[in-house]
Order: structure tokens, then C-alpha cells, then sequence
């Protein structure tokens, strides 16, 4: 993960949190199955949205010395975040395809970077798909930029509507991709393989 910025999560907070939710569920937060449960929810919530104090832009540096002027594809990142609604876990892919412009290309491992850091925040797919896209079209200033993620949320599989399996599947089209049917076509035919 990258550099982080001042703000702290507060662990003692949560768990204080988790231990009243124990409660209001009727369990006893004492008993010795969950005696420790509190602290372990509070670093699972904390490692879930560490991305939140960390500034995506730093893994935004072109390299330097090389041309390459075609579309670039990293495909299938894993990725995990927290839907901002229920809480839960949500999980899928994220696949990112840009085409540069006057040579600048990061490192392939800084786009699966940049996904992580803004999973790993209280979200919705929708935002994270858009942040992703934008922040990288912004600092890198490329021809055009191309997100699509594909997800499985917990709060619509384990609750509400219950549907495992079901696949939300948002994208984020700036540019070239935006503007040639035929170059979000070929990204697109080669997301899919």
C-alpha cells in the first residue's frame, strides 16, 4: 500500500462498536467464542478500508525513455471493498486498458495499484469504477482510458433479494474509448479473451 496521510483509524472505536452490535444482537460479547471478536472485526474493517488515507496519484508516474503508443490491458485484478450501504464485502475483477500518449506508461503493477488503493474504501462499484478511470486519465493524460469491473456484493447474495451469483458489471470510458465504437470494441473483444 502506498503512503498513508495523517488520518488514524481508530481500532478501540470500532471494536467499542462491534461489542454494542454484539449486544443489540443478544449474544454476550463475554462469552469466550467472541471475547476477542470486537479487536479482529476492528482490524478486518481497518485492513478493508485502509485505502481511504492513501493518495492513489503517487503510484501515477510515467516511465522514462519509453514510446509505446498502443492499448495497454491489465485484466482481471483482484479486488475486494466494502459496500458503504451495508458494510459488506464485495469482491470481484477489475480490468484497466489505456492507450498513452507521447510515450508516458506507468508500470503494469501501478494500475493493479491504483485499483487497490481506491478499493479499499468505503464504496459503491459505480464511484470506484469512475474514480479509477478518471484519476488515471487526469495524472497520466493518455489518448484514453478504459475500466470495467465485474463484482459479486454480499449485501445483495446474503440479504434483501439473496441472490448468489448474481454479477454487477460497471465500466468507465474516457476519451479514445469514448469516441471510437471500434477501440472499445477491440477492448472490450480482449477483456473478454
Amino acid at each position: 500500500m502506498a503512503k498513508k496521510v495523517k488520518k488514524k483509524i481508530d481500532l478501540a472505536k470500532i471494536a467499542q462498536g462491534v461489542r454494542l452490535m454484539l449486544e443489540g444482537m443478544g449474544e454476550d460479547p463475554d462469552r469466550e467464542g467472541l471475547q476477542k471478536t470486537p479487536e479482529r472485526v476492528a482490524e478486518f474493517y481497518a485492513e478493508l478500508t485502509e485505502g481511504m488515507w492513501v493518495d492513489a496519484t503517487e503510484h501515477i508516474v510515467p516511465l522514462p525513455g519509453d514510446s509505446h503508443d498502443e492499448m495497454v490491458i491489465v485484466k482481471d485484478i483482484s479486488i475486494a471493498s466494502v459496500c458503504e450501504h451495508h458494510l459488506a464485502p464485495f469482491t470481484g475483477k477489475c480490468h484497466i486498458a489505456y492507450i498513452p500518449k507521447g510515450g508516458r506508461i506507468v508500470g503494469l503493477s501501478k494500475l493493479a495499484r491504483i485499483a487497490e488503493v481506491f478499493a479499499r474504501r468505503l464504496q459503491v462499484q459505480e464511484r470506484l469504477t469512475q474514480q479509477i478511470a478518471q484519476t488515471l486519465f487526469d495524472k497520466l493524460q493518455p489518448i484514453g482510458v478504459m475500466v470495467v469491473i465485474e463484482a459479486e456484493h454480499t449485501c445483495m447474495t446474503l440479504r434483501g433479494v439473496k441472490k448468489p451469483g448474481a454479477i454487477t458489471i460497471t465500466s468507465a470510458v474516457l476519451g479514445g474509448f469514448r469516441k471510437d465504437p471500434r477501440t472499445r470494441a477491440e477492448a472490450m473483444s480482449l477483456i473478454k479473451g
